[in-house]
């Protein structure tokens, strides 16, 4: 169980992604209730907010002592502030802290997604007893986040674990590692490949096989910046980890120094709803950063 101090935390995790709110109220290392709504990514900064505010009210009760919700954006993460958040074109600066502080009077939390993700794995997944651990989401997009010392690092502006931006190949990590490659490349959905690998055809599985490679060349990328203890492999893609971590591990084999390749486990994501208790994390951590000192 999750405590802080004396009392087991009643938290709300919430997940925004461009067309979807996922909300959890949690309590311990269960998730009492919880809900989702579909949005209309197109509508205005206001109308969105109120459906955020809507959802999120249908798990409230009096004992929920703080609110965490991880968006697909650069976020301020001390003032709350969501920038240019990706799929929703009316929030270009969303002061989202201070509204939902003000609507639901306890303290809100913000980070991105990718960071929620890690956190998650720390406190509720396979990072519980790991001080060093990266959580790496590939689907439509790569993300990273990173837990250094037992704690979220999100950097100043929270760009810290885009390694998807890095340059690789004719483009960058996030084209070649990420659902995108598929369909731009073979004009076919990762999502179809997938199936395909799952009945055994050749040529789905030797696309995944090439894949492994890249994903590779990433995490070694990770392993010269971060040098953690555990990396975690969640998103779209990693459903399809067992046809790529052959050659995936392959290529990390061929980092420089041996013995951290060695010792370095990866793993794919195995919680339910981690998004939901990822978000609910960053509660944890804020609080727990504090209790520690």
């Amino acid at each position: 169980m999750i405590f802080t101090g004396d009392t087991e935390e009643v938290i709300v995790g919430v997940n925004m992604s461009g067309r979807n709110i996922q909300v959890g109220r949690i309590k311990g290392e269960a998730i009492e209730q919880k809900t989702s709504r579909k949005i209309n990514n197109r509508e205005v900064e206001d109308v969105i907010l109120r459906e955020l505010i809507s959802t999120i009210e249908e798990v409230m009760t009096p004992e929920v002592t703080s609110i965490g919700i991880g968006v697909p954006s650069v976020v301020d993460v001390k003032e709350g502030i969501v920038y240019k958040v990706i799929n929703i074109p009316s929030w270009r600066k969303v002061h989202l802290k201070a509204i939902l502080e003000q609507q639901f009077g306890v303290t809100v939390y913000v980070n991105n997604n990718a960071n929620c993700f890690a956190i998650g794995e720390k406190y509720f997944g396979h990072g519980l007893s790991y001080d060093n651990l990266v959580g790496l989401t590939i689907g439509t997009g790569v993300g990273a986040g990173i837990i250094f010392n037992g704690h979220l690092y999100s950097g100043r502006n929270c760009v810290a674990g885009e390694f998807g931006l890095i340059p690789y190949k004719e483009k960058d990590y996030e084209f070649y590692c990420s659902e995108g490659y598929f369909e731009e490349k073979y004009g076919i959905k990762a999502e179809t490949f997938l199936d395909r690998a799952e009945d055994g055809d050749k040529i789905a599985l030797a696309i995944f096989e090439q894949f492994g490679y890249d994903v590779g060349n990433l995490i070694k990328t990770i392993m010269y910046s971060v040098d953690p203890d555990i990396i975690v492999i969640g998103g779209a893609l990693s459903k399809a980890f067992s046809y790529f971590e052959k050659t995936m591990l392959e290529q990390i084999r061929s980092f420089y120094y041996r013995e951290p390749a060695e010792r370095l486990k990866i793993v794919q994501t195995e919680t339910p709803d981690i998004a939901i208790f990822g978000a609910a994390a960053l509660c944890l951590d804020a609080k727990n950063k504090i209790l520690f000192k």
